[in-house]
């Protein structure tokens, strides 16, 4: 249950339009909902801003369409990651209210406008790791961020990164994503002044080793600031890079409901046992 729903409920039972008994009814699958399979961390987002995401590779259909039928109940914006077209269509089936992302691999169920903040750059060596930073940009846009990519500016071509740097300087947190043997990330930290992010891909032939020679680059990077994902975790980047554009932007993550505090006109004598469904974000 996020802050928006979860307030919601209370203002409720301030204001007299639900009662006590129906209010716990509702908070009882909190902090967790066991559906055998998995346990729902429903409490997740009232700790953290975020709702728990969907991570999709091992799980099958069913079981995906299940946790997203719970999640979708009291949050906006739930991310579903390396989601392959057919556990798309199997959101379809129980949601239509949701949005495929096919490069990123990512499926936003019940997508609601957020506001946008900050400046957070996504930057790629080639055009073979976009996929990569598409699921690092997705999941940055979803959690209200604003994103700006910049796209094919590896080393090979150092001009490139060079004609941008004036965008580079702007962010306040900067994905670099590459692979080969991921100089990138070396280059953007010894230009910004801005923490930096390093995701390396496994993009290249057989002696990058799947991404390990761009992942042991990266670590030993001799530009300051610099930090390093897991190989191909657009997501994990992301996430992080979120809460580093957030902090600089003055922004929590936690935004109070309309209205906070007030009850809605006419709300207030309404009888104590009336029984009204949870108001949905909208």
């Amino acid at each position: 249950m996020d802050n928006h729903h979860l307030k919601a409920l209370l203002k409720q039972v301030q204001c007299g339009q639900l009662n006590l008994d129906a209010a716990l009814e509702q908070l009882k699958t909190l902090p967790f909902e066991n559906l055998g399979y998995a346990r729902i961390d429903n409490h997740r987002c009232v700790r953290t801003g975020v709702a728990e995401v969907i991570y999709c590779e091992g799980k099958t259909v069913e079981q995906t369409q299940g946790i997203v039928q719970r999640l979708a109940r009291h949050h906006d914006n739930i991310l579903a990651t390396r989601a392959s077209r057919e556990i798309y269509e199997g959101i379809r089936e129980v949601t239509d209210d949701c949005v495929y992302h096919s490069m990123a691999r990512i499926v936003v169920i019940k997508p609601r406008e957020i506001e946008k903040v900050g400046n957070l750059a996504v930057v790629t060596a080639g055009t073979s790791d976009i996929p990569v930073a598409e699921e690092a940009a997705i999941t940055a846009e979803t959690l209200g961020n604003r994103v700006n990519r910049i796209y094919d500016a590896g080393v090979a071509g150092i001009h490139r990164i060079l004609n941008v740097r004036d965008d580079l300087f702007q962010a306040n947190v900067a994905v670099v994503v590459a692979g080969m043997e991921g100089a990138l990330t070396s280059v953007v930290g010894g230009l910004v002044s801005c923490p930096v992010i390093g995701v390396p891909t496994s993009v290249g032939y057989g002696a990058s080793f799947g991404g390990v020679a761009a992942l042991l680059c990266m670590l030993n990077s001799c530009a300051s600031g610099v930090s390093v994902v897991n190989i191909d975790n657009g997501f994990g980047a992301a996430y992080q890079a979120s809460l580093i554009n957030k902090l600089a932007a003055g922004k929590t993550g936690h935004s109070a409901a309309d209205g906070d505090g007030e009850c809605p006109t006419g709300a207030g004598s309404g009888s104590d046992d009336t029984d009204i469904s949870l108001v949905k974000a909208s």
